[in-house]
């Protein structure tokens, strides 16, 4: 499903990906503009695992997002507060996040996402 103002998890905010759209689910959800199947992931999945990577709260991050904070101003609240990452850090943090469903524990669920949306002979998206 293609959602508006939802980024890319590929897109990156100094050099991290799926930052940019963790932030932009947060921000949907407070304007009451996030569909009901996204809701019930806020926060774990992979929103848990970028803040268990930046060390810190997912609440937390949530009372920082407001209208007039930037991408940038919340990730170096999140250096602040948590932890920031190595070049090295981000460089297997971002392999990891870009190849996560592909013949790993993610698999079926790309699967089952692939078939659901009408895709599953798209070989170069389940790849």
């Amino acid at each position: 499903m293609s959602l508006p103002n939802l980024r890319s998890p590929h897109e990156t905010t100094r050099g991290i990906v799926y930052f940019a759209r963790m932030v932009d689910k947060i921000r949907l959800h407070q304007a009451g503009n996030l569909p009901a199947d996204y809701v019930e992931n806020l926060g774990v999945g992979f929103d848990g695992r970028c803040c268990r990577f930046l060390g810190v709260e997912y609440a937390d991050l949530v009372a920082q997002v407001q209208p007039e904070c930037s991408d940038e101003e919340l990730l170096e609240w999140c250096f602040a507060k948590g932890h920031q990452p190595s070049e090295e850090q981000v460089e297997v943090w971002n392999g990891f996040m870009r190849k996560f469903g592909w013949n790993d524990a993610g698999s079926d669920r790309l699967k089952w996402r692939l078939e659901e949306a009408g895709a599953a002979s798209r070989t170069d998206i389940a790849t």
